[in-house]
C-alpha cells in the first residue's frame, strides 16, 4: 500500500514539474475489440476495407463489396460502418452508400441483416457482418425485405428482377427511381 502511494506521489510530482509524458490516450473496450477484429479480418477477395478518416479513427470505416456471382456480379457497393463505443455489446450501424435495387437494402441505404439486429451477440465480429453483407448480394432474401417492391418482383418474377438489377446497376430507372451506375 505504501508503494502505491509513493508511485502516485511521484506521478503527481512529475506532472507538476513538466516531466510527465502527458495525458495518454486511453482506448475504450470497444476500440480494443475492434482493433482485434480488424487485425484478424479474413475478407473475401472481392471485399476491401478503407479508413476515410485515417487509420487512427477505427470506429468509422468503409467496406467495398464487388460480388463475383449472382444478380449483382460486377457491381461495386460501398458500406459505411459506425461502431459504437460499447461494441461488441451493440452491433455497428451499417449503411449502404451505393443506391441499389435490392430486397434487403432500402433506397436510403438501410440494411436488413439479422446479425445487425435481433441475432447480434458479442461473440460475433466485423468479419461476420461483412460475410453477411456479401451473402446478401449472392443470395438476396425476399422473405425479410426492406424494399418491398424489389422483394415481390424477386419472389414472383426472378427474370424481371434480374433485368431490373442490371438496369439499376447500369444507372437506369426502375419503378420510377433513378440509380447511379455502379458497374
Amino acid at each position: 500500500m505504501i508503494k502505491l502511494f509513493k508511485v502516485k506521489e511521484k506521478q503527481r510530482e512529475d506532472t507538476e514539474k513538466g516531466n510527465a509524458r502527458g495525458p495518454c490516450n486511453k482506448q475504450t473496450a470497444g476500440e480494443l475489440r475492434l482493433r482485434k477484429d480488424i487485425t484478424e479480418l479474413n475478407l473475401p477477395r472481392s471485399c476491401t476495407i478503407s479508413f476515410p478518416d485515417g487509420k487512427d479513427k477505427l470506429m468509422s470505416f468503409e467496406i467495398k463489396i464487388q460480388p463475383d456471382g449472382g444478380y449483382y456480379a460486377g457491381g461495386k457497393f460501398l458500406f459505411s460502418f459506425q461502431v459504437p463505443s460499447i461494441y461488441p455489446h451493440e452491433p455497428p450501424k451499417v449503411k449502404c452508400k451505393t443506391k441499389v435495387y435490392h430486397p434487403n437494402i432500402d433506397l436510403e441505404g438501410n440494411v436488413c441483416l439479422n446479425v445487425l439486429r435481433e441475432d447480434w451477440k458479442p461473440v460475433l465480429n466485423i468479419n461476420t457482418i461483412i460475410y453477411g453483407l456479401y451473402l446478401l448480394f449472392e443470395e438476396p432474401n425476399h422473405e425479410d425485405p426492406l424494399n418491398l417492391e424489389a422483394a415481390s418482383v424477386l419472389r414472383d418474377n426472378p427474370q424481371l428482377f434480374k433485368s431490373n438489377v442490371k438496369k439499376a446497376m447500369l444507372g437506369g430507372t426502375v419503378a420510377n427511381v433513378s440509380f447511379t451506375r455502379c458497374l
